[in-house]
């Protein structure tokens, strides 16, 4: 449980600090539209909805690439990032899914020296 715990209290401390620099408090599919922005590398104001879907994709391979699920194949001509998967996620129950996207994402918030 104290695992969980730690998990949880990381996860708000992210939130608070994203509260506070966009003014709303992120849903995880806001903070995997964020992460796709900065991973493409483009932040323009409009995107369309299936920009917006492949911005979320870009940012699942991005954030699990760390765990050796994904990793950068190539660049395409307009700077959208193409991931390779090298290994399948294992089966999980929807809360199991959500925290092992929490722990990823804060990783790679992490690792980006933002938390």
């Amino acid at each position: 449980m104290q695992i969980q715990d730690d998990l949880q209290a990381r996860w708000w401390k992210l939130e608070e600090r994203l509260m506070q620099r966009f003014g709303k408090k992120p849903d995880m599919e806001t903070i995997l539209f964020l992460i796709g922005i900065q991973e493409f590398g483009d932040p323009r104001e409009k995107f369309t909805k299936e920009q917006k879907q492949d911005l979320m994709h870009v940012a699942v391979c991005s954030i699990l690439s760390s765990s050796g699920f994904y990793e950068l194949d190539a660049v395409d001509p307009d700077g959208w990032p193409h991931f390779r998967q090298l290994k399948h996620i294992p089966p999980m129950s929807l809360k199991e899914q959500e925290d092992f996207m929490k722990d990823h994402i804060l990783l790679y918030f992490q690792n980006n020296d933002f938390i």
